[in-house]
């Protein structure tokens, strides 16, 4: 009994599959790669914030007389850039409120409410790419962001011609959320690949067989009109009921010119194209 298990022990297994796994098709999942849902990829803005101009002036300065005759010096202390960023935020605001507000007055429409959180949320996402760790900013983008795409989607509900003027016009992109949400994971991706890969598999196999069918048309049929003259003539000749008439081969003859018609002309115009491209 042991001599038997050590000969069993001594011979290796060997394990026939018969069976394909996904790695044999050479098919590679990568993971996609997770995008925060504060960055303008994912919050549907296509544009950012216009650069500030050189010589911009704070809103109640700009039409300030005694400004036009100081000096440089006194002038930048009323420039735009050089002064608190809040300010440069209520530029932007109320400038992005002027494009879509519906009169001079109008601060309270849903329209410009969206103009005023577009352009905070711009205002922050230029923050967040030169400090990405503020948290304070990240919470607070995260929230407009939201609460934006909450004004947006009762717009689209109860005005939507008015919803793709202010998408056109704010230049923003609405993703509404799927309808039955579940993660990507690696087992159906691969089921997705493997199935792609066998329709294209399948195509290309196909596609292969029918070129090698076309190429057999023509001597399939000079061999059959030779055939179909001989049994003619053997059934003439033997007095027996005719099958094969002569309008069944001139038929056939009349395809045969006609592929060969064919064939003729994409041969000249593959060379035609090879020479294009030569002399290019």
């Amino acid at each position: 009994m042991n001599k038997l298990l050590n000969v069993a022990q001594a011979v290796p297994r060997q394990f026939v599959r018969e069976y394909a796994f996904k790695s044999d098709l050479k098919i590679k999942w990568v993971r996609p790669e997770k995008i925060a849902c504060y960055k303008p990829e994912k919050s549907g803005d296509l544009s950012k914030l216009p650069p500030l101009k050189g010589d911009e002036l704070l809103p109640e300065f700009r039409d300030c007389k005694e400004l036009e005759k100081a000096d440089n010096t006194v002038k930048s202390l009323f420039m735009l850039s050089n002064n608190a960023n809040y300010l440069t935020t209520k530029h932007y605001r109320n400038e992005m409120v002027k494009d879509v507000q519906r009169h001079a007055q109008d601060y309270g429409s849903v329209e410009a409410k969206l103009a005023n959180m577009t352009a905070l949320i711009r205002r922050y996402q230029e923050r967040m790419e030169s400090h990405p760790r503020d948290k304070m900013i990240k919470v607070r983008l995260k929230e407009l962001i939201d609460k934006r795409k909450k004004f947006l989607k009762y717009l689209r509900r109860w005005d939507y011609a008015r919803f793709e003027w202010i998408l056109e016009k704010l230049d923003l992109v609405y993703k509404p959320p799927p309808e039955h949400f579940h993660w990507i994971t690696r087992k159906e991706s691969l089921q997705k690949l493997t199935d792609s890969y066998c329709e294209n598999l399948k195509e290309e196999r196909l596609e292969a067989y029918h070129k090698q069918l076309q190429a057999q048309q023509i001597p399939f049929l000079e061999e059959a009109i030779k055939k179909m003259e001989f049994v003619r003539q053997e059934q003439i000749s033997c007095d027996v009921p005719v099958t094969v008439t002569e309008e069944q081969i001139a038929d056939s003859k009349k395809q045969l010119a006609q592929l060969r018609e064919l064939r003729q002309a994409e041969e000249a115009a593959k060379t035609r194209k090879q020479d294009e491209d030569s002399f290019n």
